[in-house]
């Protein structure tokens, strides 16, 4: 029997994993899909909001400060990227330039830095803000990250100081023991003294199977973003309109190897992932408003994410009345992803330490080491490691410089790539100019060597997502 299973390897499961590694107890993560971090921590605007958004008086207002005065430490400790861009709320306007006098207020009350510029001020360090705004707040300890791979590294970590993880086992029912929790899934059952569900989009049918209560109900957003070439490279900062009631607006995004990103809408939406022209062509009339010349020429791909919205405009983390020891942490969408690292010291600390009064700490390893990044190198490092190993001199991926060594590093890793996604998630093979068009089926065929598989077997993302259909050579 475990202490506690994770249900849920996104951006949150994975914080809860490795916080819960230091301690004496045994912990599961459980997750559906064959990646960690592969749905909403996978396709999100990858922002660390400083804290200056959310309502007072809120789970979000306060996780997201404290969350977001972590990562940079965070970061570092995983060796995972982490850059301040800063973050311009651009007015257009009297009436939207009183809502930025709010969010100084709110600013000044958490003690989030900011600085105050004319649009004319403004335009002189962001070239491409257009004509109709008037006044930019810049909140310029915003930082960008890359979730996945602090997710990656987190699980990595967790899994390195004996958590367990196991995925693609879909949760399909609980049953509530008297003093435990029996979790039935599609590749066996679990039995746990304590279920920690941070399920995402999922989590309300997970809350479901235990218990009677239905106190919440998750109604998933869809997002849609267009993805810039690097050299592209128009804005430098983050850009957002004035927030209304609908979230943040349709924004412009830097990223921290280069790429740009426009976007998200945000449609209710019953799992789906695709993009579509009615979704795509809002983000582009919807950017208009602050940003102009935007280079459209330069887009080399579109996806869409979802995010984890429900019936509560708050974080809910919370246990159920009716099924002791089982903790929804659940709604969990922006500032969610800045928030994570702070979310998971407020379950430890609220839930887990009264569940297992007695719980002590043991030897863990917290940092992660990163792995070798080729481009990252100086000439002589990269000679010395061509030598050491042939395979880092032979480029596979030109777009993004990445070589056939890092690509076998990394599906060997802690938590491997089993697929070309998880590649590329990894290691970005295919994030590139060509997306994939020049590098994909070399990474098809080092996935089936080092796994010891036919081409056949390799796919995509999922077990059902095989790539190739039929070997036609004689």
């Amino acid at each position: 029997m475990y202490d506690i299973i994770i249900i849920g390897a996104g951006i949150v499961g994975t914080m809860l994993a490795r916080d819960l590694s230091k301690y004496q107890l045994s912990v599961a993560i459980l997750d559906k899909e064959n990646d960690v971090a592969n749905e909403t921590s996978m396709a999100n605007s990858a922002i660390v909001h400083t804290g200056y958004d959310p309502e007072d008086n809120t789970l979000k207002a306060k996780l997201n400060v404290e969350g977001a005065r972590m990562y940079e430490q965070l970061c570092k400790d995983l060796s995972c990227e982490y850059e301040k861009v800063g973050a311009f709320v651009a007015a257009c306007g009297k009436q939207e330039e009183q809502h930025l006098d709010v969010l100084a207020e709110r600013a000044k009350q958490r003690n989030i830095p900011y600085k105050i510029y004319t649009g004319e001020e403004a335009r002189q360090l962001e070239p491409h803000l257009a004509d109709g705004v008037t006044k930019v707040i810049d909140f310029y300890t915003t930082a960008i990250i890359y979730p996945w791979h602090v997710a990656l590294a987190a699980c990595e970590v967790a899994v390195n100081n004996g958590v367990e993880l196991y995925l693609q086992h879909e949760v399909t029912s609980i049953t509530k023991c008297k003093d435990s929790f029996i979790i039935h899934t599609t590749k066996g059952d679990f039995e746990t003294r304590m279920v920690l569900n941070a399920a995402g989009v999922w989590a309300d049918k997970i809350d479901a199977m235990v218990s009677h209560l239905h106190s919440f109900t998750m109604h998933p957003k869809k997002g849609e973003y267009f993805v810039f070439d690097k050299d592209a490279d128009f804005m430098k900062h983050i850009v957002f309109p004035v927030p209304s009631e609908k979230g943040k607006g349709v924004l412009v995004v830097p990223t921290v190897y280069g790429n740009t990103l426009i976007g998200p809408n945000a449609e209710e939406s019953e799992y789906d992932t695709g993009t579509s022209n009615a979704g795509l062509t809002f983000v582009k009339q919807s950017i208009a408003k602050t940003v102009k010349d935007v280079p459209w020429s330069k887009v080399i791909r579109t996806f869409a994410g979802l995010r984890p919205s429900s019936t509560s405009k708050d974080f809910i983390i919370a246990e159920a009345k009716d099924a002791l020891g089982f903790v929804n942490i659940a709604s969990i969408e922006s500032p969610g992803l800045a928030s994570s690292p702070a979310i998971s010291q407020y379950v430890i600390q609220h839930f887990v330490t009264k569940k297992f009064v007695m719980i002590e700490k043991k030897d863990a390893i917290m940092t992660h080491q990163k792995p070798i990044v080729l481009s990252a190198l100086t000439p002589e490092e990269r000679n010395a490691k061509i030598l050491e190993n042939p395979k880092y001199g032979n480029i596979i991926c030109r777009c993004e410089t990445i070589s056939e060594g890092e690509i076998v590093d990394c599906i060997h890793s802690t938590i491997g790539a089993r697929s070309v996604k998880g590649v590329k998630k990894r290691v970005r093979p295919g994030m590139g100019r060509c997306q994939g068009g020049f590098c994909e089926p070399m990474v098809v065929s080092i996935l089936a060597r080092e796994l010891n598989i036919s081409p056949l077997e390799v796919v995509l993302d999922d077990e059902e997502s095989k790539i190739l259909f039929k070997e036609n050579r004689s």
